[in-house]
Formats: structure tokens, C-alpha cells, sequence
């Protein structure tokens, strides 16, 4: 059958991760397991009393049924408690808080609402690929604004404000940053709204690292005005190890959740009733859960360092989220060459920094999601691997 697909799907290629996991599985399947330290999924439970709330809603009768597009009033109470608790953003629960399956869809039913052929969007170099890929299902052309070390992985506002601006309809931004873990220094947040209303450009901020390794959690949407000229995007799939549950939110003002809503709405049916619920439960947990959860990956970030150490990498320890970004030494081509050979030679899997675009080429990022013991073999392989090489 001679059946092409759509010109849509041009220049995106299946997800990089993807594709990575089906070679890990054939080694795996060879009688070489592989450690994976690239994949930032966390590995450890959601609090107990998420889990005894889906079960005990779960067995209710009446709730299996389809749900509302905007999410239950309780989810959207409860998620915007936690951004007044947490951030000092004040939002309104009936008009101001979507939630999500999962934020990752927010980001297509953003690019797919406001975004069609002849416009921009404003990606990080480096940055989460699935922005590109949004913007370019949606027919627009994505721009690049590079993120340098020496710059604090932060936007030249310089350069942007030389460049020809006049079809930029969105800027994704994404603090703190992933991949490079860099927290938003004093003023970044203030110049982005500035930036976006002087503009007319709608500043998307990603936001579902803040908890993670950062005491001091922070949303755009807490600049004055920022309603105006900005949405952000969060989840609980970090801050609460509920990856797989997919519960995410978009937060703005009434008329660009009704703009959104209005393509989710054809897009997809609400969440699980029960697993709402037990978000409300997630999102009221205290300060001691965020603490512990920060207390393991601290004590594996100092465990990933000790492992980049061996490879001669260099890396910033203040970085926040869970993952450690870390320049490779200079006789490596880039970070595919390094990645690709200690997974060759020690069968241990580091993310190539390539991958989130060129400004990563020399760069490697290592996930913090795998308990202290995977870190301590992984660096005896890649220590037996090197004096085997003599490198």
C-alpha cells in the first residue's frame, strides 16, 4: 500500500528517547543489561495517602464514568491553593487553572491554539524537544535562541530584540532549565513579561522542575502583569512521583484557558475521577514530603558527580531538578561520541546533550531517578572501562 503520511510529520523524527529505549531493550535481551541513567522518570512512589485515596475512590460507584474537559472543581481548587501556597500567584479556579494530562499535552494544545503556517515560536538552544516538535505539527517555524554557559544558560535579550520579531506569536521558556538545571536568576522572570508585552508575544513557561533540588520554588506568573502576557505550564509528575499519572496544569488568564479549551475539548475527554482526587490529596502535602523527596536526590547528585568525575566531565553542583548537565572533556568529538562509547564499553546509558539541541553538542546530562546502588555499579563499569582503554 503506497500510503504516504502527512507533510505535517516532515523533518520530526520519533522521539529520541524512543527510539534509544528499543536498542537498550536488544542489549538487555543479548545478556548485557544495561544501567539507564538517562531517562528522568522518577522511580520512586507517590506519598501513601495518594495511593489509598485512588483506591478508596476507585471503589466507588458512579465515578467510572467520562468526565468534564475542565477537570473536577475540587482539582481545580486544590491546584490553586498549592499556587497560592507555594508561589503567591492568586488564581481563580473556574477561569484560570485547566488541567492537563499531563503538561506535555499543553505544550501541543499550545503551539496547535495559537500557532499555523507563516508563524514563529522561540525555542531554547538547548531545550526540551518537544517544543520543536509542537510547533512544527502545527505548521509554524521554529527559531532558536541560544543558551551559553558563559550567558547563565539565560536569553540574550540583546540579540533577540535585533532579530525580526514581527511573526513571533510565542516564546517557550523553562525554568528552572532543563537541561542544564539553571534556576532563574533575579530580574530573568521580570524581563520576560517585558519582553512578551512589549513584543505581543505569549511567554509559555514550563515550570515542573521548581520543587525539585530548589528551596525556593518560583512561577512567572508571580510578576505583576504576568497574566497578560504569559501562561505556565505545570505538573505533578515531578514534584509528587506521579509520572505515569499524568496530571498536569495550564495556568493563565480567562481568555487564553478558554482559547485552549476550546482545541483540548475536541482533543480528548477528562482524567480518571479517582486519580483527580487523588491529585487533590498530592497537591496538600507539606513541606516534610518535598523535603524528603530532595533529601534522596541530594544524595544521589553527589553520587552522579562522583560518576561524571571519572569521565573527566565538569559540572555546575548548584544545578536544580533531577538531572546533573556536564561539559565533556575536549578530546571527545561531542557527547554523542562519549555516550555511545560507554554504553559500547561499559553498558551504562548517559544522555548526549545533543539532543536538546547544538548549544548541548559538548555536554552530557545524567538522570538522578535511580537509587545510590545503580550509581555506585555504574561507576565501577565505566572505571573498569576506562583503564581497559587506557583513557
Amino acid at each position: 500500500m503506497n500510503l504516504r503520511t502527512a507533510s505535517r510529520l516532515e523533518g520530526i523524527g520519533e522521539y529520541y528517547f524512543s527510539q534509544k529505549l528499543r536498542a537498550i531493550e536488544a542489549l538487555n535481551r543479548s545478556g548485557a543489561p544495561v544501567l539507564n541513567l538517562g531517562i528522568g522518570s522518577p522511580d520512586g512512589a507517590p506519598h501513601p495517602d495518594v495511593i489509598a485515596t485512588l483506591q478508596e475512590q476507585s471503589a466507588r460507584p458512579g465515578v467510572h464514568a467520562y468526565q468534564g474537559y475542565k477537570g473536577i472543581e475540587a482539582l481545580r481548587i486544590a491546584m490553586s491553593a498549592w499556587y497560592a501556597r507555594w508561589y503567591g500567584v492568586s488564581l481563580n479556579p473556574s477561569v484560570e487553572i485547566l488541567p492537563l494530562i499531563g503538561s506535555k499535552e499543553g505544550i501541543l494544545h499550545l503551539c496547535m491554539t495559537y500557532l499555523g503556517p507563516g508563524d514563529e515560536a522561540l525555542l531554547p538552544n538547548p531545550g526540551y524537544p518537544t517544543y520543536r516538535s509542537a510547533v512544527q505539527l502545527a505548521g509554524a517555524t521554529a527559531v532558536d535562541y541560544k543558551l551559553t554557559e558563559a550567558g547563565g544558560w539565560t536569553p540574550d535579550f540583546a540579540a533577540l530584540e535585533a532579530s525580526d520579531l514581527s511573526r513571533v506569536k510565542l516564546m517557550w521558556v523553562n525554568y528552572p532549565h532543563m537541561p542544564t538545571g539553571q534556576l532563574p536568576p533575579a530580574g530573568l522572570f521580570e524581563q520576560l513579561v517585558a519582553f512578551g508585552k512589549k513584543h505581543n508575544i505569549l511567554i509559555c513557561h514550563d515550570n515542573p522542575y521548581s520543587f525539585i533540588l530548589n528551596d525556593n520554588p518560583q512561577s512567572l506568573l508571580a510578576v505583576p502583569g504576568a497574566l497578560e502576557c504569559a501562561v505556565e505550564l505545570n505538573s505533578l509528575s515531578k514534584s509528587h512521583n506521579m509520572a505515569g499519572w499524568r496530571v498536569g496544569m495550564l495556568c493563565g488568564n480567562a481568555e487564553r484557558i478558554g482559547d485552549v479549551l476550546r482545541f483540548k475539548s475536541n482533543m480528548d475527554s477528562g482524567m480518571f475521577q479517582p486519580l483527580q482526587q487523588a491529585a487533590v490529596t498530592a497537591l496538600g502535602l507539606g513541606a516534610e514530603w518535598y523535603a524528603a523527596l530532595n533529601d534522596t536526590y541530594r544524595s544521589r547528585r553527589a553520587a552522579a558527580g562522583a560518576l561524571l568525575e571519572l569521565l573527566g566531565c565538569s559540572y555546575d553542583p548548584g544545578q536544580a531538578g533531577m538531572f546533573l548537565w556536564a561539559r565533556i572533556p575536549g578530546h571527545w568529538s561531542d557527547g554523542f561520541a562519549l555516550s555511545d562509547a560507554v554504553l559500547d564499553g561499559a553498558r551504562v546509558f548517559l544522555t548526549p546533550g545533543g539532543i536538546f539541541g547544538s548549544q548541548g553538542d559538548r555536554y552530557l546530562r545524567i538522570s538522578l531517578c535511580s537509587p545510590g546502588e545503580r550509581f555506585t555499579e555504574a561507576a565501577d563499569r565505566i572505571s573498569t572501562y576506562l583503564k581497559k582503554e587506557n583513557l
